[in-house]
């Protein structure tokens, strides 16, 4: 790396958005209190991420356990300085985020028409012109849209997706109005090849402060991916979640994301600045762990957290 690019690389600032409350409980079976969603977001609040994705005003019976997204964000308390975003899926949906007083939203699309159609019953085409209304009263109302890509690499259905096909949507969603990408690894089981395969096609099409990274660590590679997304192409926004929450309904096998404290860890020992404290993320993670009745599974919740240093790390 020619000194150039290591010191644009080092002046640039990573942004961590935190998907566990959304992203993460969706998947669990049991329906989760308000309260402890209510506190789960209160603590991650005081991690130093960049965004919060809170909630989702989906169907309350296609996701019951965010069916009481509305009082959530009535009730938690919103940091300054960090955004509290929400899945937006129709105009209905938009509604409601209006009224809960959410600055920014996600639509959600994939690369794979089998997947679209296990996940929303449509195709790759179809959902895009369902959600096109969304993004129109989004950005009337001064909203930012976030869009997100699912099966990037893998689809459980079809297999390997050619660069192609996500470059493909990836435009109609820029042309849509979109303000950002959110490129989901959903299987879980990209390596830095198939990354590297991706954001050759992708990268030099998109601004990279408009292009996130969602990988989930079905294959143990998700780590890694995210420091080939960072030090090989200087990807400043990453989608994590404490304690390693999620999974994907729709995608047989997927595990869940990339832990918010293992990429924080990653990253400052590869010696980027980070606003985060990975302790609080830990005690986040742990207290919404208690409530779920089980130990979360990302390795650094795993370490005594007084061992977790940075000092001599080369």
């Amino acid at each position: 790396m020619s000194e150039n690019h290591r010191q644009e690389r080092d002046s640039l600032r990573v942004r961590i958005i935190e998907v566990g409350p959304r992203d993460g409980l969706q998947n669990e079976s049991d329906i989760i209190s308000t309260e402890a969603k209510v506190s789960f977001v209160d603590a991650l609040s005081e991690t130093g991420v960049a965004e919060i994705e809170a909630g989702s005003f989906v169907s309350p019976r296609a996701i019951p356990q965010l069916a009481d997204s509305d009082e959530v964000f009535r009730k938690i308390n919103r940091k300054p300085g960090v955004v509290y975003s929400a899945l937006v899926p129709n105009e209905r949906g938009l509604e409601r985020a209006r009224a809960a007083a959410v600055s920014k939203i996600a639509v959600f699309t994939a690369a794979s028409d089998t997947f679209t159609r296990r996940n929303i019953n449509c195709t790759v085409s179809e959902s895009i012109e369902r959600f096109r209304p969304v993004v129109f009263g989004a950005k009337r109302d001064d909203m930012t849209v976030r869009g997100y890509i699912s099966t990037v690499t893998h689809c459980p259905f079809e297999g390997a997706v050619p660069p192609s096909q996500v470059l493909d949507v990836m435009r109609q969603l820029l042309d849509l109005g979109v303000d950002e990408i959110s490129l989901g690894d959903t299987v879980g089981k990209a390596a830095p090849c198939d990354m590297r395969r991706l954001l050759d096609q992708i990268v030099p099409r998109i601004e990279r402060s408009r292009l996130s990274l969602h990988v989930h660590d079905t294959c143990g590679m998700a780590v890694a991916n995210v420091l080939t997304a960072w030090t090989e192409y200087r990807i400043e926004s990453f989608d994590t979640a404490a304690g390693g929450l999620g999974g994907c309904p729709y995608a047989p096998g997927a595990s869940g994301n990339v832990a918010t404290e293992d990429v924080v860890y990653a990253l400052k020992a590869s010696r980027v600045s980070l606003p985060v404290d990975e302790r609080k993320v830990i005690a986040a993670a742990s207290e919404i762990g208690k409530v779920l009745n089980r130990r979360l599974t990302s390795r650094l919740s795993q370490v005594q957290t007084e061992q977790i240093a940075y000092e001599g790390v080369a």
